[in-house]
This record gives structure tokens, C-alpha cells and sequence, in this order.
């Protein structure tokens, strides 16, 4: 069964940092671009982050450029989210999603396979 499962969200105070992780089962995660996308209340999802299969080339929405960096483990099948200087406006669930294009792409249309997302609350 194909599966992503994103985890490592939660509480923390502004400025803090979490790291977001997604682990595929079901297929290899070498073969796909991974994008994290996320939608805060009452907003559209948004493209924040995404990143080729061979890590050659990433992208960031640019207001979380300088604070969040996405990096990928392929022997773990696993793609990571590292967020710093976290700020109220990062609040979201956060979701990564799967998509065989081999450039960096942020078009929710370009992604086949999706996880359930984790909750990232910023807040004092």
C-alpha cells in the first residue's frame, strides 16, 4: 500500500524550530520530487518547499526562504522539513506529497501521492 506519512509537527514558541519528517512505504522515494505543501484555517494550500529526486535542486515559497531547509534520505526513504526562526504566520497542518517530475515544482496538480499532514502550531 502506498503511503506517506509525515510526522514531528507540534507546539512551539516563535523563534523555535521543528523538524518535519515524511516517510514513504509502498514505493521508493528516490524516484519522486517531494514537495511539502501546507494550509493554515481558512486559507488555500500553499507550495512551501520542494526538492528533486537526486537533491539536485530545491525550492522554498519566499517566506520561508533563509528559515527552512528541505533535504531527503533516500537509503530512509524519508524527506525533511528543518524549520527555524518559527514565526504565527508558519501555522498550518503541513502535508508532503510525492510527484514523478524531475524538476522542483510547486503545482499541487503535479503530485500523485499525498500524506495526512501534522499540525505545526507557533504560538507563545
Amino acid at each position: 500500500q502506498v503511503q506517506l506519512v509525515e510526522s514531528g509537527g507540534g507546539l512551539v514558541q516563535p523563534g523555535g524550530s521543528l523538524r518535519l519528517s515524511c516517510a514513504a512505504s509502498g514505493f521508493t522515494l528516490g524516484y519522486y520530487a517531494i514537495g511539502w505543501f501546507r494550509q493554515a484555517p481558512g486559507k488555500e494550500r500553499e507550495g512551501v518547499s520542494c526538492i528533486t529526486s537526486n537533491s539536485g535542486s530545491t525550492s522554498y515559497t519566499d517566506s520561508v526562504k533563509g528559515r527552512f531547509t528541505i533535504s531527503r534520505d533516500n537509503a530512509l526513504n524519508t524527506v525533511y522539513l528543518q524549520m527555524n526562526s518559527l514565526k504565527p504566520e508558519d501555522t498550518a497542518v503541513y502535508y508532503c506529497a510525492a510527484s514523478p517530475v524531475h524538476w522542483t515544482t510547486m503545482s499541487e496538480s503535479a503530485y500523485t501521492y499525498w500524506g495526512q499532514g501534522t499540525q505545526v502550531t507557533v504560538s507563545s
